[in-house]
């Protein structure tokens, strides 16, 4: 049964559901909660004083502001304005039309190779979402693609950006969890390449059933050809320096983003002084002002997180909820394929970032006690691993699900992004577009529960 201060805790877990429901901004809502929370605390256990604890408030937050972990969160993020900005987009996009275009599908293909590319880059998935749709959505209607064809592989497509490395996704349930962040980059690896190829397969297999929804092939001038190809080995070269070096241990997660930064502004002032495009000044400044507020907006985030697990861990709730599953008699599995299954449904309306925030706090420490504590060994361990293998496959199916959820139906904002973009393609077209993507990260899902060394692998042979 639960006592006063676990019925506080749930009391503050549904205040802040709710505030986020009427679209309260994420941080605010949870600062508000864990200073109301650690009031409401002192009156149902006197004890829990809220004086002393208000008092390192600001310690706190120059804890969090000051953090050398989170100074790669705003790097990495202008390293996605600048892409943004110096057309990226359009040259993967470009490149990879070039190259596959021959073939029916092909420009959806391309699309999901360039999602791929540039969510490597910006680490979004959202953001990948947007970008990607301006950039290609144009160029599918001209070409004739079927409307729910078009837009399904977009909304899809943008998923990429929260798990192909370097993603903020990743960098912050690292941080959560105490992971390596290099070792979730590169846990990322394989289970990222089977989401391009089974997005690559639901495309082919589509086309192959029904070849009305795209055309046979897209004609290309030879000179278009070869420019555009020149463009995409240049791009694939900037994005080859930073997720190479952070796979193979050349840069730690810092330095990579200040390096993929810097080589991009060399990139587009270049391209910018020989063609006229990419960075200019005004270009060069809108992507620092975009950092800006973006880093702020997350900083702000963060700093709400650590007030809410403050208030919740004086709560007891994590406790209460992990010693309820440990002694509810549930099998662990059970329990790992309900948490998944929240995170689905909670991913249809939370911004993954945020929700990664809120409720990973409140998930790993049931998981790691199921496992057997924080030192279990993979042979006494109720999943067969140890507890930093665990960290980091839960960490991988976690942020895949968060991924399902942003296609699923009815609320998925990847879908609402690309219908935002074009409003004469009705949502349920964009909705019957993504069935076929849903279908296979299903399938995705599976696969890596049942196979975990698909996330643990690269990391434990990249260790030796």
């Amino acid at each position: 049964m639960l006592g006063d201060r676990e019925l506080v805790g749930l009391a503050g877990l549904a205040v802040l559901f709710l505030m986020l429901v009427l679209r309260m901004p994420v941080g605010i809502a949870m600062i508000l909660v864990g200073i109301g929370g650690n009031y409401a605390l002192e009156l149902a256990a006197p004890f829990l004083r809220f004086g002393p604890w208000i008092a390192q408030f600001k310690t706190l937050t120059w804890s969090v502001m000051s953090s050398y972990e989170l100074s790669v969160v705003p790097l990495f993020i202008l390293m996605g304005y600048l892409a943004s900005e110096a057309n990226l987009a359009r040259d993967l996009f470009q490149g990879a039309a070039a190259a596959l275009g021959r073939f029916r599908g092909g420009l959806a293909i391309a699309a999901i190779g360039a999602c791929a590319g540039f969510g490597a880059v910006c680490g979004s998935s959202l953001a990948t979402a947007a970008t990607m749709g301006r950039v290609a959505l144009p160029e599918l209607k001209r070409l004739n693609y079927a409307p729910r064809l078009a837009t399904g592989v977009l909304a899809a497509g943008g998923t990429l950006g929260i798990l192909i490395p370097p993603s903020v996704a990743l960098i912050i349930y690292a941080i959560i969890t105490e992971a390596s962040i290099i070792e979730m980059f590169q846990a990322a690896v394989i289970p990222g390449a089977i989401a391009i190829l089974f997005f690559i397969l639901a495309v082919a297999i589509q086309v192959r059933l029904d070849p009305s929804l795209a055309p046979a092939l897209l004609p290309m001038e030879r000179e278009d050809k070869r420019r555009a190809y020149l463009r995409l080995i240049l791009v694939l070269a900037i994005f080859g320096v930073v997720i190479l070096g952070l796979g193979f241990g050349l840069f730690t997660p810092t330095p990579a983003a200040a390096v993929g930064a810097f080589v991009i502004l060399v990139y587009g002032i270049g391209l910018r002084l020989v063609t006229g495009e990419g960075l200019g000044p005004s270009s060069i400044a809108e992507a620092f002002r975009q950092t800006a507020v973006t880093s702020g907006m997350i900083y702000l985030i963060l700093l709400g997180a650590e007030v809410l697990k403050s208030f919740f861990g004086r709560s007891g709730l994590p406790a209460a909820l992990a010693a309820w599953a440990s002694g509810s008699g549930l099998d662990p599995w059970t329990v790992l394929i309900l948490m998944l299954l929240i995170l689905i449904v909670l991913g249809c309306f939370m911004e993954s970032l945020a929700m990664i925030l809120v409720v990973m706090p409140f998930l790993w420490p049931v998981l790691a006690d199921l496992n057997g504590g924080d030192f279990a060994s993979a042979g006494s361990s109720a999943f067969g691993l140890t507890t930093a293998d665990l960290k980091i496959w839960f960490g991988i199916l976690a942020l895949i699900v968060v991924e399902l959820g942003l296609i699923t139906p009815p609320v998925g904002l990847n879908v609402f992004i690309i219908s935002s973009l074009d409003r004469t393609i009705p949502m349920a077209e964009t909705f019957r577009g993504v069935l076929p993507f849903v279908a296979v990260e299903l399938i995705r899902i599976a696969l890596i529960l049942a196979v975990p060394s698909l996330a643990l692998f690269l990391p434990a042979m990249l260790a030796r």
